[in-house]
């Protein structure tokens, strides 16, 4: 089954094609479609991912899968939450996983309470007016280091130390990452309703 992937992100392009494979799911991006991006005005990470799955599928055609994720800070309210890939560009600065970084140290500079989760909602949806969408939300607890760690993944992943694992997310193997992750645990969710709802696998 054929579904727009509503991201131009090829690095979550190919860890969400790893997690659905398995249900014989291939994710197309909506850029490769000449799908422009949706706007995300909303102030939950499940309402953006709605509003970009149903816009993939208005588009193209195709049922849609939609992805909104981000970093929520205990220590910042919840922030940077769904504008977590704009961090810096919200305060005057670049729009860049470096520059979201330096500007989350700064804020937490001097503070001692630095747990933090990364939050994933994945929505996914068989037509643009599908009124059963399925919905799913992950979340995957750590705490913000004083600087980055790690030369892989994307994001906030230097800066997060998962406890748990004794390691920062960018330090993580994809294998090990694709098992515990806020995505992962968002997809093992939808992949259940997959099957249950759409009746796939």
């Amino acid at each position: 089954m054929k579904l727009v992937l509503a991201s131009n992100n090829a690095k979550k392009l190919l860890e969400l094609q790893a997690l659905f494979s398995p249900l014989g799911i291939e994710l197309v991006t909506q850029g490769s479609l000449g799908i422009p991006e949706a706007e995300e005005p909303f102030l939950t990470f499940a309402e953006n991912a709605l509003a970009k799955a149903r816009h993939a599928a208005a588009h193209s055609g195709l049922p849609a899968l939609a992805d909104d994720s981000g970093l929520s800070v205990e220590a910042l309210g919840g922030a940077p939450g769904v504008r977590s890939a704009r961090y810096a560009l919200d305060a005057g600065g670049e729009k860049s996983d470096a520059a979201n970084n330096d500007r989350l140290l700064r804020e937490l500079s001097g503070v001692e309470d630095r747990r933090a989760r990364f939050v994933c909602a994945l929505v996914a949806v068989r037509s643009a007016d599908d009124p059963e969408p399925l919905v799913a939300m992950g979340r995957w607890a750590g705490e913000i280091l004083t600087a980055p760690a790690g030369e892989g993944g994307f994001g906030y992943d230097p800066l997060m130390h998962v406890p748990a694992l004794g390691q920062t997310v960018a330090s993580l193997p994809a294998d090990v990452k694709n098992r515990h992750s806020h995505r992962a645990l968002a997809a093992a969710q939808l992949i259940a309703q997959f099957r249950e709802v759409w009746h796939l696998g």
